[in-house]
């Protein structure tokens, strides 16, 4: 048995989308500073050889070729101010990082089934385009990394068949814990783009430190925009006893924060894909 209700993921018809799954290999297309890629522009690099594009070189100096000529010189003649530089795509591949709050709510059983059931059709449906996909539960007094990026279904689905639930929110060290491996991830995979989905009320209660629980977990918050790293949170807690918790914690992040009152498997696949889509756009 899956752990969690699994499903073909739906794929959304955007101009994007479409662009991207064009061909085989990693899905999101992000440009690089490397000399590897695919060259579709170029830009002016005044006096900056590097990676030179001849043809959109050539075409700046081309207006100034007559005035330029002299009887013994060469047959063209391009000054260092006229240089363009190719600018470069590559495909790059996801990094979709699940941080669950597994305290005790009236919530966190269906939480858990939701998420069980999204990661597992991620990596069904990221596994040809190398998208990478892990799993962060916080709960009692520390963060434990359940599932480490990758993009294996059958490990995915052994890790995941018994995640406890209960007792504190140490959402200072879910997020943490998320950041130190987001980082490792992209110090591994330079071209990898990361993206947390952060399922929780954002009333932690533990900290790490001598800060109060929630000042601790905005301070640590704060790191992500900082670094370019992407988030979404989303909000479970019932909307009868929504405090703005999550809400302040996602302004912190400079994430979107969606509320969903019934949390499905393919309702949070539909989130996840649309912020990857839009954002890398």
């Amino acid at each position: 048995m899956l752990p969690g209700e699994t499903f073909a993921p739906r794929p959304l018809e955007t101009p994007l989308e479409r662009m991207t799954r064009a061909g085989t290999g990693r899905r999101t297309r992000t440009r690089t500073e490397q000399r590897r890629g695919r060259y579709i522009r170029a830009r002016p690099s005044p006096d900056d050889p590097s990676d030179l594009a001849f043809d959109a070189t050539l075409r700046a100096a081309a207006p100034y070729q007559v005035r330029r000529r002299r009887p013994d010189g060469p047959a063209l003649s391009i000054h260092p101010s006229e240089y363009h530089r190719k600018i470069r795509v590559r495909r790059a591949g996801n990094l979709i990082l699940f941080v669950v709050d597994a305290s005790w709510s009236m919530a966190v059983a269906e939480r858990m089934e939701a998420t069980k059931g999204a990661v597992v059709s991620l990596l069904t449906d990221a596994y040809q385009h190398r998208d990478r996909v892990g799993l962060i539960v916080f709960q009692k007094n520390d963060a434990r990394l359940v599932l480490p990026p990758t993009n294996s279904v059958e490990q995915a689905q052994e890790r995941l068949r018994d995640i406890p639930v209960g007792g504190k929110t140490p959402l200072s060290a879910g997020l943490q814990l998320a950041y130190e491996v987001i980082t490792r991830e992209r110090r591994k995979h330079p071209d990898l783009l990361p993206l947390m989905v952060l399922l929780t009320d954002g009333a932690g209660n533990v900290s790490m430190t001598d800060l109060p629980p929630q000042e601790e977990a905005h301070r640590i918050a704060d790191l992500f925009p900082q670094a370019g790293i992407r988030s979404v949170v989303i909000n479970m807690e019932h909307k009868a006893f929504d405090q703005g918790y999550a809400q302040a914690l996602a302004d912190h992040l400079q994430a979107p924060c969606y509320t969903l009152d019934q949390l499905h498997a393919d309702a949070l696949l539909a989130t996840v894909r649309g912020e990857l889509e839009e954002k890398a756009g």
